[in-house]
């Protein structure tokens, strides 16, 4: 199951509306088929693990979300295939949310003889699915706010220069983490101050480059050419095809998105670096008691990227 989380993470930002499932197909130790969702969708990863296998009689089928029940224009549910193709266990980290499936793929599985297992690292499969079930269970994206830090909170010099407060290593991993997310967004003033590209810029990855997105105040926000405007955090929810943004620049920005309580993930950059009377990171987000601030965070990884040190937090939700 971890070898088909692997896969998932392949299609992350590039699925949409579709979620990103992993599938590995092993027959007597021995990987026979391996698949991921490709972009827009299709193929499933099942039908692309199935593909490869060829001949997937007597062996175990790892899928990281419960095989769809639905057909569809674009091809037989994965549900359909599986049973055609007569695997000895299909072993599935969770169960699927969308309606047309939801028990229904794994259901059809076993009543054709097939034997089902479920909920094998299931808080795995829904971190690495994340966008897809935000989509399902709050009806918006999820929300990535990316920090780049001095250890006393600043984001930049008074005099806005930022370039560059975390090193090399650490500035990789903001582009890779770029190349997981349809969209990247920042506050009109930092696109006015500093012009981002906000391109991936690692060898092989720059395909996967995100939409880019500017926070207006206003309805009649204009976004320049190559951009899109966005009025309020909210409306984050009207964009098609984006499961997953990435909020990157502007202390604005940040704390519009951190008080309407959009924000899922935090990416900390810490520098080894004090700058004082700076630039801080986030803006006012409207707290008037301490005891709100606590309890709203869980660290979930940390690690040293270079110099520098990265911390990813998870917004504890009920």
């Amino acid at each position: 199951m971890g070898a088909a989380l692997a896969l998932a993470g392949r299609g992350r930002g590039r699925t949409a509306p579709n979620p990103n499932v992993g599938c590995v197909i092993v027959r007597e130790g021995r990987v026979i088929g391996r698949g991921w969702t490709q972009p827009g969708g299709r193929p499933h990863a099942e039908a692309m693990a199935l593909a490869q296998a060829r001949d997937s009689a007597g062996a175990d089928l790892y899928t990281t979300l419960e095989p769809c029940a639905h057909a569809s224009p674009r091809g037989p549910s994965c549900a359909d295939l599986i049973v055609t193709a007569r695997p000895r266990r299909v072993i599935v980290a969770m169960r699927d949310p969308d309606p047309r499936t939801d028990g229904q793929g794994s259901a059809r599985i076993r009543a054709a003889g097939i034997a089902v297992a479920e909920g094998v690292r299931t808080l795995d499969a829904s971190k690495a699915m994340a966008g897809f079930l935000a989509r399902r269970t709050f009806g918006r994206p999820h929300v990535t706010l990316k920090l780049g830090l001095s250890l006393d909170g600043r984001i930049a010099l008074d005099t806005g220069e930022s370039r560059w407060i975390t090193g090399p290593a650490a500035r990789a991993h903001a582009h890779l983490e770029r190349s997981r997310h349809e969209a990247i967004l920042v506050g009109r003033g930092t696109l006015s101050a500093d012009a981002p590209q906000l391109d991936v810029r690692l060898p092989g990855l720059e395909p996967r480059s995100p939409r880019r997105i500017v926070l207006g105040r206003s309805a009649g926000a204009i976004a320049p050419e190559g951009w899109e405007a966005l009025r309020d955090p909210r409306d984050a929810a009207s964009l098609v095809g984006v499961d997953h943004l990435l909020v990157e620049g502007g202390a604005g920005a940040a704390a519009a998105f951190l008080a309407a309580d959009l924000v899922d993930r935090l990416l900390l950059y810490r520098a080894p670096i004090l700058i004082g009377a700076g630039r801080p990171g986030i803006g006012d987000i409207g707290l008037t008691a301490l005891a709100d601030a606590h309890g709203r965070w869980r660290l979930d990884d940390a690690r040293m990227l270079g110099s520098d040190r990265l911390e990813v937090y998870h917004r504890i939700r009920s």
